[in-house]
């Protein structure tokens, strides 16, 4: 299967992106197509094999309007760090727009004056026809439009406008030469409104895409790249990884990359929404287009183009603004059958009174009356403005919500289900102490030259920690062979002629170990995790790391109670160390010695009960349970798979912004509510209002 963002022009209303759709769900190969009224944008997932993006495009061609590569898609990813500003196709247009409304109201102009002086009986009829025609000269755009789409079968918003406007026209031509009441002043205000509309319309959709504008317009042109000494300035299109670039206080940092010399306070909030400047030194990553602010900094580019944190948060936000919340659908059906059901209702209308009163100025009144108040613009507006607002509003503090399905889910939520290492922990856990086997006559050196050889192979926070202590004591590594990691149980490798490990109590089970020295050990009252180390014949000892929590954890986990939200923590850590952090947080359910693959599970069971659930995890163990939970709520901070995994990112390592997530998606609910309320509101109201029953 493959999918393309193409960007759709020529659209003048939600019927017009729901024609679209309905044709191209009909072409052999087409999986899904979702067209955005507001971001003007066709997602289409095909196969290959039955049809192409050549044919999309024809598909939509034949419909008229026209399907064209999507420019953020094409350039944001084209690996050379590039990106072609969204705004300026839009403003271009939204400028056409205002220009055409300009024209119309100078043209209409005189009917406005002579209305507002009640001398509109003595304006000479051929100046009203000219007046008028003038108008609709300047606004001829909206007829084209409109009778492409209806001679195509597939009429929207400006084919209501073309009959009615033009049935006034021509009827008061009529009238002229042969008599009758004219209303030519009518197809001119019709068209005047219209076109005031279109441009407040496309006024309403720029606002709301601001958030990319102000995205893409982060990214700095240039960067210093140091090569044999000199400091060379170099495109930010030809910058690769490995390059060693140089930042000055007050510019902007081009590119990801790690801190290779230099120490300075970095700006990171157009990236994660933080206000105070965070400290970097040798070592730490920092993130293209945040501001450096104070000192120099060196540092190796890791991620340039398409790969950086700038170019994904684009592109999610971007998706996210594309994607269609599930209230929508209803909208989508309406809109799709609006515009033809509009246009019998004037037609039932019209007849109606005519043959009620005999009156064709009346029936005509009514006709045109009925099509011109109808509105599907509204129903297709509705939903995407607020997702677009809610979604960029979000991004700008560091939130990045990916998919419209999220804003629903989050209203629904009964229990949320964090991750213990590294989401309610800092993850960066400290060797506490090394204990002794009295059974071996292994040595503390001994245990940890075993350890520090098995950890240095293993990325691990564990493992990491154990590492880190070695290297302190200056103790001798050695290189092992055959290391394996051993999901949720440890690691193991071959020293010489026997195998060494290092885990938990499942491993040392699997072994076949004597376990009465780690059940020894796990009686005891030390709150922390145990690492034995072993090989397959004793166990050497063990070393006790303990793990610090999230400041503000406490907090969050209180807060999230108190909106009558479960919460839940699971972990693969032993039971005890779980129970003593989940008691010191006020967390009832605790799933403990969970094995990464089995997180998952626990979520399914979950489910199975009937409730909401919501994960909030960090880490590549977490992908799995993160997309079978109704809400995957991934940190930044954590692994690129979680990340690409979570339906929520908080680019920040801040529980608080998993409270700010689901207020936010909540808030955008409800304004997705209201919009859709109004929109209905006013069509069901004012098209039998038109019609007369009044």
């Amino acid at each position: 299967m493959e999918k393309k963002i193409l960007k759709i022009e020529g659209m003048d209303c939600a019927s017009c992106a729901a024609n679209i759709e309905h044709s191209l769900k009909k072409l052999k190969g087409v999986k899904s197509a979702s067209v955005n009224f507001a971001t003007e944008k066709l997602h289409v997932e095909y196969d290959d094999h039955h049809t192409g993006v050549e044919h999309i495009k024809k598909n939509v061609a034949d419909l008229g309007y026209k399907a064209i590569e999507d420019y953020m898609h094409v350039h944001a990813g084209n690996g050379h760090g590039e990106h072609h500003g969204p705004g300026d196709m839009g403003d271009s247009q939204t400028k056409r727009l205002r220009n055409r409304f300009v024209l119309s109201l100078i043209f209409g102009f005189p009917f406005i004056v002579a209305m507002i002086a009640g001398k509109m009986e003595e304006m000479p009829k051929f100046i009203q026809a000219i007046l008028s025609a003038a108008v609709i000269i300047s606004c001829f755009n909206i007829w084209k439009s409109g009778a492409q789409k209806l001679f195509k079968a597939g009429p929207n918003m400006d084919t209501l406008v073309l009959i009615g406007t033009a049935a006034a026209f021509f009827y008061s031509l009529y009238a002229m030469f042969f008599g009758g009441e004219v209303y030519f002043e009518s197809a001119a205000f019709i068209l005047i409104f219209i076109s005031l509309g279109k441009y407040l319309e496309a006024v309403t959709k720029g606002k709301t895409s601001n958030a990319i504008k102000s995205l893409v317009g982060l990214q700095p042109k240039t960067a210093i790249v140091v090569k044999d000494g000199k400091e060379i300035e170099t495109k930010i299109s030809e910058v690769k990884v490995g390059d060693i670039i140089l930042v000055k206080p007050g510019e902007k940092i081009p590119v990801d990359g790690v801190v290779v010399d230099g120490y300075s306070g970095v700006d990171e909030k157009a990236i994660t929404g933080e206000s105070i400047p965070a400290e970097k030194k040798k070592g730490d990553n920092v993130i293209g287009a945040t501001i450096n602010k104070t000192g120099v900094l060196k540092f190796q580019a890791t991620r340039v183009g398409s790969e950086t944190m700038l170019s994904q948060i684009i592109k999610i936000v971007e998706d996210a603004m594309g994607s269609k919340a599930p209230i929508q659908l209803l909208a989508d059906k309406v809109s799709f059958y609006f515009v033809p059901v509009v246009i019998i209702i004037a037609l039932i209308a019209a007849l109606v009174w005519f043959f009620a009163i005999g009156q064709f100025s009346m029936a005509l009144t009514v006709f045109v009356a009925v099509l011109i108040i109808a509105c599907p613009c509204a129903l297709g507006l509705a939903t995407p403005t607020a997702v677009m607002m809610g979604t960029g509003l979000a991004a700008k503090n560091g939130i990045l919500i990916k998919s419209s399905k999220a804003l629903e889910v989050a209203k629904d939520i009964d229990v949320i289900v964090f991750d213990k290492t590294g989401t309610l922990t800092i993850g960066e856990p400290k060797v506490e102490k090394v204990i002794l086997n009295k059974q071996s006559k292994a040595t503390e050196e001994k245990i940890l030259e075993i350890a520090g050889s098995l950890a240095k192979n293993s990325n691990h926070p564990l493992s990491k920690a154990v590492y880190d202590f070695v290297k302190i004591k200056n103790i001798k590594i050695k290189d092992l062979t055959d290391f394996k990691e051993l999901a949720g149980r440890g690691v193991e490798a071959k020293d010489a002629r026997q195998i060494v490990a290092m885990g938990n109590k499942k491993l040392l089970q699997e072994r076949k170990l004597d376990i009465g020295f780690a059940d020894y050990l796990m009686s005891q009252n030390d709150v922390g995790t145990y690492l034995f180390v072993a090989n397959n014949k004793e166990i050497y000892g063990a070393i006790l790391l303990a793990d610090e929590l999230k400041k503000n954890a406490k907090e969050v986990i209180a807060k999230i109670k108190k909106q009558n939200v479960e919460v839940a923590m699971i972990t693969g850590d032993n039971q005890k160390t779980a129970n003593a952090i989940a008691k010191e947080l006020g967390i009832n359910y605790v799933l403990a010695e969970v094995f990464p693959q089995d997180k998952m599970s626990e979520i399914k069971k979950m489910q199975a009960q009937g409730e909401v659930v919501a994960m909030v995890g960090d880490g590549i163990n977490d992908a799995p349970a993160l997309a079978q939970a109704d809400l995957g709520i991934a940190l930044g901070s954590g692994t690129d798979v979680a990340m690409e995994t979570g339906e929520i990112v908080l680019i920040k390592d801040d529980l608080n912004d998993v409270l700010r997530a689901i207020g936010l998606s909540k808030y955008t609910l409800k304004k997705i509510k209201q919009n859709l309320f109004w929109a209905f509101f006013y069509n069901v109201i004012g098209i039998p209002v038109a019609a007369g029953v009044l």
